[in-house]
């Protein structure tokens, strides 16, 4: 399905070096097919001679060429980008779909800065998508055909995991699976911390701590089994890992987690 397509990027960033890194591994297209614009020389040549893909002039070249384009640049660009890639005009997009990665940025909103109707799907990856461990929500708007769908998913599979959402849900995407992997650095950090006052050595600790959420992560997915299930397991009656929940559960750490998403929500929704 990809294998004829022209997928273009405008912003060579971490989001984007993860969906090219991710075809390119599964073999999803050939470097040639895969377009490219950066803001800066540094990132455009960076990108060039990673993966040898074509770098065109600019953001509108890079649309021409593309049949899927996705926009990868910061919020805070979009403006400007968008104001460049109406150019096109109405019956060219027709032809393409346009796959956003920003947060806040609705089906409606997008029609309203391009002045006519523009077939968009809606993509939230997380970092994981970096090391081929990502985790994308997808929404599609009713303007894109299902099989251009499909082949879009089949893009964001190959980084990962991909789960289709109503529009509605999207924001909670952000928060619950894009935002997430800092609060679980930061719970990565705070079990090595723990590990390290007690005499281990740091790089250790680190190793220890990553392994043990990689391998929980691995078994909720894997197995099926309810989290508070796989928990229980773990808590042998009047055993250490009980006393170390109860230590958690009286710093009100299941009420920090879900302020946090609440929070990323709340600022999504101002975006």
């Amino acid at each position: 399905m990809l294998e004829n397509r022209k997928i273009g990027f405008i912003g060579l960033g971490n989001m984007a070096s993860a969906m090219i890194g991710g075809m390119l591994r599964q073999k999803l297209a050939e470097p040639g097919n895969i377009l490219g614009n950066a803001k800066t020389d540094a990132t455009r040549k960076r990108a060039e001679e990673a993966w040898g893909i074509r770098i065109l002039a600019d953001n509108v070249r890079v649309a021409e060429e593309a049949d899927i384009v996705v926009l990868a640049v910061k919020p805070q660009f979009f403006d400007e980008v968008i104001l460049q890639l109406r150019q096109l005009g109405e019956t060219a997009w027709r032809e393409k779909i346009l796959v956003s990665l920003a947060p806040g940025k609705t089906f409606d909103w997008f029609d309203q800065c391009f002045g006519y109707p523009v077939p968009v799907i809606r993509c939230m990856p997380n970092t994981p998508a970096l090391v081929g461990e990502g985790c994308t929500g997808l929404c599609v708007s009713d303007r894109v055909p299902e099989e251009s769908a499909a082949e879009v998913k089949r893009l964001t599979d190959s980084f990962g995991r991909t789960v289709l959402v109503p529009e509605r849900l999207m924001d909670v995407v952000s928060a619950v699976s894009g935002s997430s992997p800092a609060f679980v650095f930061l719970f990565i950090e705070a079990l090595a911390d723990g590990a390290v006052a007690a005499g281990m050595p740091r790089a250790q600790a680190y190793e220890l701590a990553a392994q043990a959420v990689l391998g929980s992560a691995k078994m909720v997915l894997e197995t099926g089994k309810h989290p508070g299930q796989l928990k229980d397991m773990v808590c042998s009656p009047g055993g250490t890992t009980i006393q170390g929940v109860r230590a958690l559960e009286e710093k009100g750490f299941r009420a920090a987690a879900m302020d946090a998403v609440a929070a990323c929500l709340e600022k999504a929704g101002r975006l």
